[in-house]
Parts: C-alpha cells; sequence; structure tokens
C-alpha cells in the first residue's frame, strides 16, 4: 500500500479512552470492515491485531501505542490504538502530538471515566479535532443520552448526536441516521455483519425528528447564511449538514457522537463514514511552526515544501533493530536519503523506510508530507527529536512528559546479566521518555522510575523475556519532594586558599516559596557590578544543582523563588566554580531557614464495586489516609471517588480484589502533590537517613 494517495484523502487518527472502554475491539472492527484484516481478533482470547505484545495478550490491556494503515472509500486512514491505563499515558501523549484527528471513546455504562477526562485535556492540549463513540451499547446500564450529557457537562464540548441508537442492552438493534434520515439495522443471525437501511418505523420517527431538529440547529448555529435558511425553511440539505459539520469539527467547535457496540459489530461502518466525512486530512491542518535560528517559520502541509518530520516514538524490534517512528509534516522523503536531526545537530542516513501494520511491516520507497511511517537506520534520534533537510533545517515543538511518579531499586542477579541489564535500560529507556534510569552514589544502587507500579512490572518483565536478563528488584520508592514554607534571606561566602590561587565567591540570596505545580524561578536582581554578570548563571546553576538533592532528605526542592540581589567577588580569585559552590552552600543554608516540608504525590483513585461491598471499599481507602470526595451510581455498580497518597497504594489491586470477591476494580491517576504529615514525614526522613548509613 505504498502508492500515494491524494493528501484530501488522508486521515492520522487516534483511538483514546478510559480502561476497559473497548478501544482495541474498536480498532479490530475497523481493520475487518476496512478490509485490512479478514478474521476478527478479540482481547479476551489475545488475539487482537494491534495488542501483539506477549504482556499485552496475557493481560488484555493496551500497553504500547500500535499503529496501522487501512483503507475506507478512497480514502487512506492511518489508525493508532493508544493504552487506556494511566501508567502508559506518555503513549497517549506522543500519539496526539503527530495526529490530525481522535476518535473519543466513551463506555455507555461508565460515561465520562476519570483517564477520558485526561486523554481529553491531552487531545485539547494539541489542539486535535475529535469525534465521539459511544461503545456497548448492548451492556446492562446502557445510557446513550446520559453519556452525551456527561460528555457536554464534564468535559465543556458541545457533543452533537448524528446517530441515535434504537433500543439499548439486550434491545439494541441498530441506530438512526440524523443526516440520511434512516434506520440501520444489523443483522442478528452473523453477529452485524451485515445491515440494512430502512425507513425509521413510525414508533421512533417523533424521536428521530427531535434529535434531527437538535442536529440542523447545531449547524445553523455554526453559519449565519445556514441559520437564515433554517429560520426560514425549518431544515437544511444532507449536504449542507455533512458540510457544516465537517467545518466545525475540524474547528474544534462541535464533536459529532457515534454509538455501536463494537463487540457485537454494530455502529463501525457509520463510525468509518464520520472518519473520512468529519475528521481532517493533512491539508486541513495549519501549518506546522517551528524554529529556524531566532526566527519562527511556518510551513504548509505539502510535498512541495522541504522535508521536516517529528520522531514520535522509538521501539527496538529483534530482527530490524532500533525502529523510529515519523510523521511527516512537509515535503518527501526517499529511503537512502541523508536527513538532518535539528534537535541533535547530527546528519543521519534513513536506511529504510516502512508503513507498519501493528508489529508488521511493508517495505515503502517513499513518504511525504501527512504521512506516519517507521524508520531504520536513525541511531542517535530520539523521542521528540525534529528531522529535515539538510539545506532547509527547522526545529518543531518538542514532545513533554510528565515526571516519573514511582522508583524500584534494580540489579543483576549474576555477573553474566550486569552487562545485559545496561544494554536493556539503555534500550527501554530510548523508547519510553517516562521511564527514567539513575545511580544512586550513596546506595551505590541502580534505580529505575517510572509511572506506577504497572509500569515498571512491565519494563521488568520485558527485560527478562525480550533481553534474556534476570534482576533482582527493590521495594518502590515515592518520588517524595522538599519546598519551603516561609521566606528566607542571607548570604553565604565562599573563600579557599590552598597556596596558590584561591578561590572567593559571596552572593546574597532570597528564598520565597512558589504556588504548588510553580517549579522553580530564578531572579537576578544584582546592580551596580557588584558580581559580574558572566558569574550569574554560575550561581544559577549551584542553586539548581542544589536543589536536586534537598537538604532536608535529599528529595528535590520544588517550587521556590530565588533571588540574587547582591555580593562580592575578587579580581583575581573569583571565577565560575567558586560561584557555583557559594550558590549550592548559600542555598541549602537558607532553605533550612524557610521551615521546609515534604511533599507526596497524591492519587486520584476511583473503586467500581457491587454494592455490597461499598462499606469495605470505602474503608480500604480512608484506612490508607485517603479522603473519599464522592459515591455515585454507575448502571448496576457503586463507583466510590477519592484522593490517596501514592505510598499508599502499594498492592491495592489485591486488597479491592480480597474485599470484593474479584467483582471489584480501580483505576488511579497523578493528581497533585501535598505536604506530608509532620509525623509521619520525620519517620521518612529518618529512614532515609539510615539507609544511606548502609
Amino acid at each position: 500500500m505504498d502508492e500515494q494517495v491524494p493528501l484530501s484523502n488522508l486521515r492520522n487518527i487516534g483511538i483514546m479512552a478510559h480502561i476497559d472502554a473497548g478501544k482495541t475491539t474498536v480498532s479490530e472492527r475497523i481493520l475487518y470492515f476496512s478490509g485490512k484484516t479478514h478474521k476478527l481478533g478479540e482481547v479476551h482470547d489475545g488475539a487482537a491485531t494491534m495488542d501483539w505484545m506477549v504482556q499485552e495478550q496475557e493481560r488484555g490491556i493496551t500497553i504500547t501505542s500500535a499503529a496501522t494503515t487501512t483503507s475506507w472509500r478512497d480514502h487512506r486512514i492511518s489508525v493508532i490504538d493508544t493504552p487506556g491505563h494511566v501508567d502508559f499515558t506518555a503513549e497517549v501523549e506522543r500519539s496526539l502530538r503527530v495526529l490530525d484527528g481522535a476518535i473519543a471513546l466513551f463506555c455507555a455504562v461508565g460515561g465520562v471515566q476519570p483517564q477520558s477526562e485526561q486523554v481529553w485535556r491531552q487531545s485539547e492540549k494539541y489542539n486535535v479535532p475529535k469525534i465521539a463513540f459511544i461503545n456497548k451499547m448492548d451492556r446492562v446500564g446502557a445510557d446513550f443520552f446520559g453519556v452525551v450529557e456527561e460528555i457536554q457537562n464534564i468535559l465543556g464540548a458541545n457533543a452533537v448526536p448524528v446517530v441515535v441508537p434504537i433500543g439499548a442492552e439486550d434491545t439494541f438493534s441498530g441506530i438512526i441516521d440524523l443526516v440520511k434520515m434512516k434506520a440501520v439495522y444489523y443483522n442478528e443471525a452473523d453477529r452485524g455483519r451485515t445491515w440494512s437501511e430502512e425507513e425509521i418505523p413510525a414508533d421512533k420517527i417523533e424521536k428521530a425528528r427531535k434529535w434531527r431538529a437538535n442536529l440542523v440547529e447545531k449547524c445553523a448555529e455554526q453559519c449565519d447564511t445556514l441559520l437564515e435558511k433554517f429560520l426560514e425553511t425549518g431544515d437544511l440539505s444532507e449536504e449542507e449538514i455533512s458540510s457544516i459539520i465537517r467545518k466545525a469539527t475540524i474547528a474544534r467547535r462541535v464533536i459529532p457522537v457515534y454509538c455501536g457496540s463494537a463487540f457485537k459489530n454494530k455502529g463501525i461502518q457509520r463510525l468509518l463514514d464520520g472518519i473520512v466525512d468529519y475528521l481532517p486530512s493533512p491539508a486541513d491542518i495549519p501549518p506546522v511552526i517551528g524554529q529556524v535560528g531566532e526566527g519562527e517559520v511556518h510551513r504548509a502541509h505539502s510535498a512541495e515544501e522541504p522535508f521536516s518530520a517529528l520522531a514520535f516514538k522509538i521501539m527496538s524490534d529483534k530482527h530490524m533493530g532500533k525502529l523510529t517512528y515519523m510523521r511527516v509534516y512537509s515535503g518527501k522523503i526517499n529511503a537512502g536519503t541523508v536527513v538532518y536531526n535539528s534537535t541533535q545537530q547530527k546528519e543521519q542516513r534513513i536506511g529504510r523506510l516502512l508503513r507498519m501494520h501493528a508489529n508488521r511491516q511493508e517495505s515503502i520507497e517513499s513518504a511525504q508530507c501527512g504521512d506516519i511511517v517507521a524508520v531504520v537506520g536513525l541511531q542517535h534520534t530520539k523521542t521528540g527529536d525534529t528531522l529535515c533537510c539538510v539545506d532547509n533545517p527547522i526545529l518543531l515543538e518538542s514532545i513533554e512528559f510528565p515526571s516519573p511518579v514511582m522508583s524500584i531499586s534494580i540489579a543483576p542477579e549474576s555477573r553474566a546479566d550486569d552487562e545485559k541489564l545496561g544494554h536493556a535500560l539503555h534500550a527501554l529507556a530510548d523508547e519510553d521518555p517516562t521511564f527514567v534510569v539513575g545511580f544512586d552514589d550513596e546506595t551505590k544502587e541502580t534505580i529505575i522510575s517510572g509511572m506506577g507500579e504497572l509500569h515498571l512490572e512491565i519494563l521488568v518483565d520485558r527485560m527478562k523475556r525480550e533481553f534474556g536478563v534476570a534482576a533482582k528488584i527493590g521495594r518502590p520508592e515515592v518520588a517524595y519532594r522538599e519546598t519551603g514554607t516561609t521566606d528566607s534571606d542571607g548570604q553565604y561566602k565562599h573563600v579557599k586558599q590552598s597556596g596558590g590561587r584561591g578561590q572567593y565567591a559571596h552572593v546574597c540570596l532570597k528564598l520565597e516559596p512558589l504556588d504548588p505545580g510553580q517549579g522553580f524561578e530564578f531572579v537576578n536582581e544584582v546592580r551596580g557590578g557588584r558580581i559580574p554578570q558572566q558569574f550569574i548563571p554560575a550561581v544559577e546553576k549551584g542553586v539548581v544543582k542544589a536543589m536536586t538533592k534537598g537538604p532536608v532528605a535529599g528529595y528535590p526542592v520544588v517550587d521556590m523563588r530565588v533571588t540574587v540581589y547582591d555580593g562580592t567577588y575578587h579580581e583575581v580569585d573569583s571565577n565560575e566554580f567558586a560561584f557555583i559552590e557559594a550558590a549550592r552552600a548559600g542555598f541549602a543554608q537558607l532553605f533550612l531557614e524557610t521551615r521546609p516540608e515534604l511533599l507526596e504525590p497524591v492519587m486520584s483513585v476511583e473503586v467500581v464495586t457491587p454494592e455490597e461491598f461499598m462499606g469495605s471499599v470505602s474503608g480500604s481507602i480512608c484506612q490508607r489516609r485517603g479522603r473519599i470526595e464522592s459515591m455515585d451510581e454507575q448502571g448496576e455498580y457503586k463507583v466510590v471517588r477519592g484522593f490517596v497518597p501514592l505510598s499508599e497504594m502499594f498492592g491495592y489491586a489485591n486488597t479491592v480484589r480480597t474485599i470484593s470477591q474479584g467483582r471489584a476494580s480501580f483505576t488511579m491517576h497523578f493528581e497533585h502533590y501535598e505536604a506530608v504529615p509532620f509525623a509521619l514525614a520525620e519517620e521518612i526522613v529518618a529512614k532515609r537517613k539510615e539507609a544511606k548509613k548502609v
């Protein structure tokens, strides 16, 4: 499928949702009904095309975002199936960065769930146009219109149904297409693989007219000319409705809503029509903005422009080596071409170009604007790097990833595994920007950090299976932080004389706490040459160095403003190193005067449980220093939402299974940092100091 198609006939889309909303099942149906695959693979059988990793097949969840390409109505559609679990949020982040549109998937019973909100926020950050698909309409408790209301109220989106369901739960038999005003029925005999378009039944016509009027009204609001026609005639034509929905969807003013049951093969063909009809092609997206030197440049999505692309994912393949996934934003590239990595400032040669189908590859000779392809040969390219023409360099905006919240120590089981462990850690850190490898000089341990227990568990499992590394794991560590609570002001003089040329630096610093989440701010208020300007960066460097390991317990310091306002220097003995040391020691000294406190990551937790286990679930959250925010109903189930410190959540999956006889489930994601209670903070600091002695 390496023939080039017109830019207007390309669609680059992702499927995003809360865990277990049915993303992979929907992607399987898209591939099946578009003719890409000839057999339906089910998630529960471990046979889904897009869940190709062993870990995904065993657990029945998506771990890595898988890309594939299919076609529908002469349009080429690149689909990326993203994970729903919060531990793999980086996969969603990097996918949304390079996609033109997305399908936001919602469970007809669960509605807008915590991770639904998280991925929605991520898509809004990158201005991604979306259509919504309400899945699992055949399940007990399915409520299409309730979910539409939640999308409007919770997500603040202008959700407009373009289809409505015929029946719900076990009576769900089809949909009414409000644009064509036709009823679509799915054949139960072949489990929905075939369908028929019929006139809307008499008992459903009133409901259809009501929601058709809502659709037409929402469309008319988007265009003054159509609004006039609507006020005169009370209706719009099918072509006018489709045209304005497309424009409003691309402008992110409307979210068209579809529904169906992916597992029962209902509603997928209409969803494919929606992808083609309403989601943007690369030609509909504004030009990409990049940096050239100090200036800004706009590159149109055109094959005639100079080549530019963003590397958004790295993957290790045991047969091909390192694969770099890239989205081509402008121009055209051929296999064997030399490109310029403007992020690393290195020239590299593209070996082979591949179009991916999950973990299978298809060689192609060239890629052009709008394509999402994999490349062999870019050994020095990392996630977020820009690739461009040697003669027309450009630097595109990179991808920001959240910081890890959990750490464990890791060591090889034998000396023979030592070298293999280093190779495995390097390869996995290359692939996953939220997986960080470090070394603790005091404990002499290798520390790996990630987004949660499951994230680290999967990575350790991959080391064993893919790299053949047997490793010993230490207990999980929480990524605590330190911050000040009051202002502090003082000075520090670094003086060292050793016979020859000495060291001299004198700084006056002011420390002020910032609001949570503000990070670090450095302010230079030195006037009159008291400290030469060439030494000011050294002062900042010294402060940053001190903040990486706070003086209370050795955790990073956050949310502080540091102002250097005075000082002195010596014409002979002052140098950069002296000012780094003065600032480092000065900060450490003054920080202890700010009444520092320890901060811990707090997770937003949602437990879905049968009613009879509500008391046990609520008690388990309170026992973990949690606070319950709400208790709601979700069909036959109850939903308990609250906030719990991450340090108390280790092993909670087993606890939930035990107290609910395996019938409850929970999800959690990082919410914010909060101060640790004083008594507990003292205990943590004491343990930290004891560990350093050992």
